[in-house]
C-alpha cells in the first residue's frame, strides 16, 4: 500500500514513465500531456524538465526553442553534474544558434559520456557550425562507432559523406585539407 506522502511521488513517475514510452513509440499526442502531467506533480524534477525540453527541440518545434532552453538552464541549475541535461542544453544552445555556447557544454557533457553517440554527434555539429570541421568529421566518425541506433547512424553517415552544408562543403573536401 501507498502512504499517501507518497502518492504524489508515485504518481508522477507513472505519468513520466508512459510519456517515454508514447515519445519513444513517436507517439507525442499522447506523450506530451503524460510528461506534461509529471511536470504538474513534480514542478523542479530536472529529468522531467530535460525530457520535455528535448523532445521539443528533436520535433523540431522551433517556436518552442527558446523556451525549452529556458527549461534547460532550469534543469541544469537544479542538477549540474547530469550530463544528459549537460547535452540537452548544448544541444537547445545549438539550435538557437548559438554555436560557441553550444560547443563548451556540449564538450563538458563528452567529458562525462565519451562513449555516447548522441553527444559525439551533437559536438559533431556544433564543431562544424563553428567552423571546427577537421574535429566534427572525428566527432561523427566516433559516434558511428558506438552503436547509434539506426535513425542517427543513418543521419551520421550522410554527414560523414556531405557535411553539414552539403553540396557547398563536402567531407572529402574537408579530409584533403588535412
Amino acid at each position: 500500500k501507498v502512504f499517501p506522502q507518497n502518492k504524489k511521488k508515485v504518481i508522477w513517475k507513472l505519468y513520466y514513465a508512459r510519456g517515454i514510452a508514447y515519445e519513444r513509440l513517436k507517439n507525442w499526442e499522447k506523450a506530451e500531456p503524460d510528461l506534461l502531467k509529471a511536470l504538474t506533480l513534480a514542478p523542479n524534477n530536472p529529468d522531467v524538465i530535460n525530457y520535455i525540453a528535448y523532445s521539443r527541440l528533436e520535433r523540431g518545434e522551433t517556436e518552442s526553442y527558446k523556451q525549452a532552453l529556458f527549461m534547460l538552464e532550469k534543469a541544469v541549475e537544479a542538477d549540474p553534474d547530469n550530463p544528459q541535461i549537460i547535452d540537452s542544453l548544448g544541444w537547445a544552445y545549438y539550435k538557437t544558434g548559438d554555436y560557441e555556447k553550444a560547443v563548451e557544454f556540449l564538450e563538458q557533457a563528452l567529458e562525462f559520456l565519451p562513449g555516447d553517440a548522441t553527444v559525439n554527434d551533437h559536438l559533431g555539429d556544433a564543431y562544424w557550425k563553428v567552423g571546427r570541421k577537421r574535429e566534427a568529421v572525428f566527432q561523427w566518425k566516433h559516434a558511428s562507432e558506438f552503436n547509434p541506433e539506426p535513425e542517427l547512424a543513418e543521419k551520421i553517415a550522410r554527414k560523414l559523406e556531405n557535411g553539414l552544408d552539403a553540396p557547398k562543403t563536402k567531407v572529402a573536401d574537408v579530409k584533403a585539407e588535412i
